[in-house]
């Protein structure tokens, strides 16, 4: 009997193998984006310009596209990422004709003023992994998620990026509701030593790649005395944001982390060329994610498990 039931197990996990590799090789939708960052021998100045001559030669993301990977955003986004032996950097530059914010408290919910976001996964395994939220006052929002919301995550708010250094520049006004302005930038240096804390062998992952994503909310507005704010409904309600992002996720919400982009960190020197291929097993792990959403979100419907292979697959 037990040799019976060994032997149907097996077959079970050889038909799932089977199907996930078949399938995950056949999708062509939100298949994950993938960056190579290069490493700087020069430090670059936080001032949110980004005019040294390492950034210039940095290679600029894909533009941003709504989350859900079917709009084409209303203003343009793009990333460039590097790296030394101290720091991760990132520089965005984000299109908006109306560059305005009002939080000033650290760790507020920044996302409710039209931010700059970034998620990272050190191990891709979408436990244990870290949320940086910016305004245009630069003010800033790190926590720490031991797993996703759906897993019933503990979320670490008062956990700090010790040695963050960030900065913006704005291209027009902040604030002033009579001019047009063309965006705002951010640069950002989040310190090795703290992201490290987070990943298997507490080292920096040359020649290795990391899961991340990153995120524009960006919100219809009004104007009134007090300046700008979010714009509500006729029923006193806040109108959706929107959700743009460099690799999307296929449905609103940034906390599914199996769904993140690809940057692989190169130990080769910016403005030389470098290659990453995403290896095979991430496409099966990309296809057992997506039958444990499947089989999740059954459960969270009807407090049963699928037990018929056939409505899982």
């Amino acid at each position: 009997m037990k040799l019976i039931i060994s032997l149907k197990v097996k077959l079970l996990f050889a038909l799932i193998f089977f199907n996930c590799y078949r399938t995950a090789s056949a999708q062509s939708t939100n298949i994950p984006k993938k960056y190579i960052a290069y490493k700087t021998t020069e430090s670059p100045i936080i001032d949110g310009i980004a005019d040294e001559n390492i950034w210039e030669k940095a290679l600029w993301t894909d533009n941003f596209i709504d989350i859900e990977g079917i709009k084409t955003p209303k203003y343009k986004t793009n990333l460039k990422i590097i790296w030394d032996e101290k720091y991760l950097y990132f520089y965005a530059k984000l299109e908006e004709p109306n560059v305005w914010a009002t939080l000033k408290k650290r760790d507020t919910v920044i996302f409710y003023n039209n931010d700059f976001e970034i998620f990272i996964d050190p191990n891709g395994d979408t436990h244990n992994y870290m949320e940086f939220e910016m305004n245009a006052l630069n003010t800033v929002w790190d926590l720490f998620l031991t797993k996703p919301y759906r897993d019933g995550a503990t979320v670490l708010n008062s956990w700090d990026i010790k040695g963050l250094i960030s900065a913006v520049y704005i291209e027009g006004t902040l604030n002033n509701v009579e001019d047009i302005d063309r965006g705002w930038s951010v640069e950002i240096a989040l310190p090795w030593k703290v992201l490290t804390e987070a990943n298997s062998n507490n080292a920096i992952p040359i020649n290795e790649f990391w899961r991340l994503n990153f995120s524009r909310v960006n919100w219809d507005h009004i104007v009134n005395n007090s300046g700008y704010s979010r714009k509500k409904d006729e029923n006193g309600k806040y109108l959706p944001e929107y959700n743009w992002v460099w690799s999307p996720q296929g449905v609103i919400n940034m906390h599914e982390p199996e769904k993140w982009g690809y940057v692989y960190f190169s130990p080769k020197n910016i403005g030389d060329k470098d290659n990453f291929i995403i290896p095979s097993d991430e496409k099966i792990k990309w296809r057992l994610y997506e039958l444990y959403r499947k089989q999740k979100s059954f459960y969270d419907s009807s407090s049963k498990w699928i037990t018929q292979i056939n409505e899982l697959i």
